[in-house]
């Protein structure tokens, strides 16, 4: 009965270390710095109106990688995405 009671508290602890491992998992910071990137968003996954106003809300992209259509992604990420397009100012209104 003894060994039982031993076998399962050295069960229970080694569960709890585990856990506690694997709360110490280092996760990388929130980037400070964002960029627009155009030319990546999927189809309706856009963040915000076209570049060029074609719409003018979230989501309403019509295809994948349209080139008036972005995303916030971490600065510098843009240039390192296929067919992304940093986007450095806001387009003129009128």
């Amino acid at each position: 009965m003894k060994s039982t009671k031993h076998l399962i508290n050295a069960t229970v602890t080694s569960i709890l270390a585990l856990g506690a491992a694997s709360n110490s998992i280092a996760v990388p910071d929130q980037p400070q710095e964002w960029e627009k990137c155009a030319g990546v968003a999927k189809s309706g996954k856009n963040d915000c109106a076209a570049i060029d106003n074609s719409h003018g809300c979230a989501g309403m992209s019509k295809k994948d990688g349209g080139k008036k259509d972005w995303v916030w992604v971490p600065a510098g990420t843009c240039e390192k995405i296929v067919g992304g397009e940093a986007i450095s100012k806001e387009p003129a209104k009128g």
